[in-house]
């Protein structure tokens, strides 16, 4: 397989704060390709570089074989992208968003079958376009252009399981159709549903890139156990813990991320200092049982 976007060392600052440091990875011609990792990681600065939205600070971008920033008006008609909460006009109609839409390039695809073919279909083709999320829409709207390469940043976030769900259909099916995808998404289901590899990504660095498969054989899911403390009481006491790999607060709940055995650990410390943990809910851990291993690789 050759690839289609390679991406070396790459480096961005705004001032004192560097967003992305010594980023690489490599995306191969027909594949998903996800990055994964929480809000404020530089998902979203990397993918904005490899669309030559941004210049860089340092390494090396190549998309199709050319720099994106040098030659943008080249790649634009070979890449799509559907940037965070981007939409479509108010009051826009199906029909008319696709027409649109290829009205800005050269060789469009046939829209009148992309409703069809996609399954955005509504009834008549003028049904409305805000009948369906615009993150829908959006899927379709990266056909349009016959891009070789389309980039997909956050399109579920914040969606229902349902509307989720349609869209994984659609990003799949556009994937059908021979387009190499970038993925950017904060939710584990996601990346382990869609992408063929997936690379993790925390405060500004990339690691851990694999198979969702293999990524979850190295942390072995775990739990993330989530409750509000009755008093106040020393987080360091759970940090020691065997088989608790982290701590954290969010607003007035303690997080604690740790392997299966880890629950019951917590709830004993817990009981032993006469500590209550109200609106207890524990979870499987994937996303945060990557970022602390990756923290553990730093430090080693």
């Amino acid at each position: 397989m050759s690839v289609v976007i390679d991406v070396r060392n790459l480096r961005k600052a705004y001032g004192d704060l560097v967003a992305v440091d010594d980023v690489s990875f490599a995306v191969e011609e027909g594949e998903i390709f996800g990055i994964l990792g929480p809000r404020g990681a530089g998902k979203s600065t990397v993918v904005e570089c490899v669309e030559g939205l941004r210049d860089r600070d340092g390494g090396r971008i190549d998309v199709l074989g050319r720099d994106p920033w040098r030659v943008r008006s080249g790649i634009t008609r070979q890449l799509d992208a559907r940037l965070q909460d981007g939409r479509t006009p108010d009051r826009a109609r199906v029909a008319e968003a696709l027409s649109l839409y290829s009205s800005f390039y050269r060789d469009p695809a046939a829209w009148q079958r992309l409703i069809d073919s996609l399954g955005l279909a509504t009834g008549p083709a003028d049904g409305r376009a805000a009948g369906r999320p615009d993150e829908q829409l959006a899927a379709v709207l990266g056909q349009v252009g016959n891009p070789q390469v389309a980039v997909f940043d956050e399109l579920t976030t914040g969606l229902d399981a349902r509307s989720r769900e349609d869209t994984w259909e659609l990003i799949e099916a556009v994937r059908a159709s021979g387009v190499t995808i970038l993925l950017v998404t904060e939710f584990w289901e996601e990346a382990e549903r869609l992408c063929d590899r997936v690379a993790l990504m925390d405060k500004g660095r990339l690691a851990l890139t694999d198979r969702p498969a293999r990524l979850l054989e190295r942390v072995r899911s775990g739990q993330r156990i989530q409750f509000r403390p009755s008093v106040p009481f020393d987080h360091d006491l759970l940090e020691r813990l065997p088989d608790v790999s982290g701590v954290n607060r969010q607003g007035d709940h303690v997080v604690v991320t740790g392997n299966d055995d880890a629950l019951g650990e917590v709830t004993s410390l817990l009981a032993r200092h006469r500590v209550l943990a109200g609106n207890l809910r524990v979870d499987q851990a994937a996303l945060d049982a990557f970022l602390a291993l990756i923290s553990k690789r730093s430090a080693s």
